[in-house]
């Protein structure tokens, strides 16, 4: 390792689980790297080895070579990669596989960007370049892109190649973020907290090569695919239940409306989609409401867990909704539910018990008792999610580092982005 200074500025982490053939090799060229940014922008490093329970000798491999070796516990390719940024010394936090498939080289352009502003600079393998035989055809061409081009679409991340190995983020950065991904799921997190805090994100260009193990790697293609696809979903409430909701919502009241003013325009009994759609109508119209409350649940969880920033709308809701106007709401959706029941018994009964022909009333009636209880009782859980705050659009987030930007005053740095 570089030692000019007994502060370390940067330190370049690999998760390892029985890498005592690739380790060696990569320490080296870990070793390169950080000489490279001692020797243009002044900075010294550490080598961090966050090992995952290796049984083939690695941690002795690692701590001979001058690395230090940090033990985790918790298994995954995620949680190793968590322990060994929380054990750094660095401000500069540089990650990459232990395998052999990256040059940490390519993390000195990387820690430039960082020290320039950039709160996350990833890696970019299509740009770099891709090794034959470094990376499956069915990752390349098919998974790689899906999940990088849904990431986008959903976050607006701009990033080209989300899930690249090497990369490099600030320590403020780090700790701002809460990860928390055990397993390859974690390269998916870290863009898109970091997206929705608002960092500043950047990519150079990386390299992989064929990784210089004699067994297969750890990554699952279809098994690790899902995992990330379910993340992105999970941290998405606007996709996965706002949008439904939105859609659901509107064909509902398309329905039950029409149906509504052609019944009360036309003979008793007739109704222009007919009984079949409006039951349907009414089952969609309470999975709309159940599907708007599952997304203000996820995204005032996302604010107060610290990695959603509020946005416009629920700002502007937080002054009119609360545990007392859902209640409120509720109590009158189920008021006019069980009057509008009661009418229709009344009616029933009034017609010596024959048959309804139109169920719209019914179907109404029951969607309403439906939807209040699920106010009155959405309310309590929105509540329990805003830190049992009734108050919960105003519940204020958990305390988390803010992201303050790491500067350097180095000349060699200085020199060098001049």
């Amino acid at each position: 390792m570089v030692s000019g200074r007994a502060e370390i500025d940067v330190t370049i982490i690999m998760p390892c689980l029985n890498e005592a053939i690739s380790l060696p090799a990569c320490i080296a060229n870990a070793r390169a790297a950080l000489a490279l940014m001692y020797e243009r922008f002044g900075l010294a490093g550490e080598i961090v080895i966050a090992d995952n329970g290796s049984t083939d000798g690695s941690q002795a491999i690692a701590t001979a070579l001058g690395a230090r070796c940090v033990a985790v516990p918790r298994r995954g390719y995620g949680a190793a990669l968590i322990g060994g940024a929380t054990a750094a010394h660095g401000r500069y936090l540089v990650m990459g596989d232990a395998d052999g498939s990256y040059d940490f080289r390519d993390a000195v352009p990387m820690v430039g960007r960082l020290m320039q502003g950039a709160d996350l600079c990833m890696g970019n393998r299509f740009q770099g370049g891709i090794a034959p035989g470094a990376m499956p055809w069915k990752n390349r061409y098919i998974g790689n892109p899906i999940l990088t081009g849904i990431l986008n679409i959903l976050f607006r991340s701009g990033i080209g190649d989300a899930h690249c190995g090497i990369r490099a983020l600030t320590r403020p950065c780090f700790d701002s973020l809460r990860l928390s991904g055990d397993g390859m799921e974690f390269a998916s997190e870290m863009v898109i907290k970091a997206t929705l805090k608002g960092a500043k994100i950047v990519e150079v260009p990386a390299t992989l090569s064929k990784d210089l193990r004699d067994r297969p790697p750890h990554l699952r293609p279809w098994r690790d695919g899902w995992r990330h696809l379910r993340y992105l979903l999970m941290l998405s409430p606007a996709w996965i239940f706002a949008i439904p909701a939105a859609v659901l919502g509107i064909l509902a009241v398309a329905i039950l409306g029409a149906s509504t003013v052609a019944a009360l325009g036309a003979k008793a009994g007739v109704t222009i989609f007919g009984n079949y759609w409006v039951v349907l109508a009414g089952g969609l119209l309470t999975i709309s409401h159940t599907a708007a409350l599952l997304a203000a649940a996820g995204h005032n969880y996302g604010v107060r867990e610290g990695y959603r920033q509020r946005s416009g709308r629920s700002r502007v809701l937080a002054r009119w909704v609360s545990l007392e106007t859902m209640l409120i709401g509720g109590i009158g959706c189920l008021a006019v539910g069980l009057g509008l029941l009661g009418y229709l018994v009344s009616y029933w009964s009034a017609n010596q018990f024959q048959p309804i022909l139109n169920v719209l009333p019914a179907v109404l009636g029951t969607s309403l008792v439906v939807i209040g209880a699920q106010n009155v009782l959405g309310g309590f859980l929105l509540s329990i999610i805003g830190g049992n705050d009734a108050d919960f659009m105003k519940a204020v987030p958990q305390s988390a580092p803010a992201l303050v930007p790491v500067t350097a005053s180095e000349p060699a740095l200085a020199r060098e982005l001049a």
